[in-house]
């Protein structure tokens, strides 16, 4: 238990905090992806870029929710220690918001999570608390919280309960405030792959609120059980759990809402891979494997529309930067040891991205 001398004066300080730094970051940029051989169909990419806010990745504006979740929901007081089960990104940005509050933090993630993570856990005076499967974060995470008297932030639990859907500046409505002087204003599609499933619970229930006709895409990586959860409806299902850093998860999340999402596409661990590095030569500089599989998303929903003679705009995320998996999906010894050889992929995903020169 913690001794607190002015529980209101350190609530009100510490939620200001937090509101300061929000109000001290730019939103991000959508850029428009240079892609000719559709557009001169009428299909165009954009990308929303995560990677500049201050904790490199769309994760930081997750962990300002949930920080803010907590706090007014009494759930973390002066000196509580925090706690989260992560695969990375989110532990580096609770990190952040937990230095900025002066409390202590612990990451439980997973051994093969990237050392850059880890290494920016530490920076902003985290701990990394280290298992061998994705399957024992959760429990870990729930004994250190009650071990040291502190706070599980739960992020499975509570991404999609923490953010305002209807709109209060979330990624949603900036997503569809930066189109509205595109070709397409209004996206044919969103693409957003799923961690959480906050992300795609947010811009689904948005774009209902807002009686648009946008719909949603989850491109799910092999060894997810998003995918089947949609299909089936079954929440007990379980698996092996994702190769790519992230995203997919072992077991279905209390934050992944089905219904919200329009369409589920299975991306194999390679073909990730392979969009990863396309993309980034395209945008030259290095995107997170996480964007690969929003690319390939992308690629087949445009191809799709290509056949069907539709025209429109296709909206996604660029998760994070490179810099993050230089010594893993970045490195192709490591890849091909731990997810297989990508020339065949890589020519699929060329083939993709040519695919409207032969219409």
């Amino acid at each position: 238990m913690h001794t607190v001398t002015n529980p209101t004066s350190w609530l009100s300080r510490s939620i200001g905090l937090i509101e300061a730094d929000y109000l001290r970051s730019a939103d991000t940029h959508l850029i428009p992806l240079p892609l000719p051989e559709f557009a001169q169909h009428g299909i165009d990419f954009y990308l929303k870029d995560e990677s500049t806010h201050p904790t490199g990745s769309l994760k930081h504006r997750l962990a300002r929710s949930l920080f803010l979740y907590a706090l007014c929901n009494g759930w973390v007081h002066e000196g509580s220690t925090i706690v989260e089960a992560s695969s990375g990104s989110t532990a580096v940005s609770e990190a952040y918001f937990a230095r900025l509050l002066g409390l202590p933090f612990i990451a439980v993630m997973t051994r093969s999570t990237s050392p850059e993570k880890i290494a920016q856990i530490a920076f902003y005076g985290g701990q990394c608390h280290l298992v061998d499967n994705a399957t024992e974060v959760y429990a870990q995470a729930q004994a250190l919280a009650q071990q040291t008297g502190g706070h599980y932030m739960d992020q499975f639990t509570y991404a999609e309960r923490a953010t305002d859907w209807r709109g209060n500046n979330n990624i949603a409505q900036s997503m569809f405030s930066q189109m509205a002087r595109e070709r397409h204003p209004m996206p044919r599609w969103v693409v957003v792959g799923a961690g959480t499933g906050g992300t795609s619970a947010t811009v689904g229930r948005y774009i209902r609120y807002q009686q648009y006709a946008t719909q949603v895409c989850v491109p799910d990586p092999t060894g997810s059980v998003f995918g089947a959860y949609h299909r089936t409806g079954d929440a007990s299902i379980t698996g092996e759990g994702s190769r790519i850093e992230g995203i997919g998860r072992p077991r279905v999340e209390a934050s992944f809402i089905r219904t919200l999402v329009d369409r589920m596409l299975e991306v194999p661990n390679v073909d990730s891979v392979a969009a990863m590095r396309a993309l980034s030569h395209m945008l030259g500089r290095k995107v997170g494997p996480s964007t690969g599989t929003n690319f390939i998303g992308m690629l087949t929903l445009a191809q799709e529309m290509l056949q069907a003679g539709e025209q429109g705009s296709i909206l996604s995320l660029l998760c994070d930067a490179g810099e993050r998996y230089l010594p893993n999906y970045h490195c192709a010894e490591w890849v091909t040891s731990n997810l297989g050889e990508c020339t065949a992929a890589e020519q699929r995903v060329a083939r993709s991205i040519a695919a409207g020169r032969t219409q």
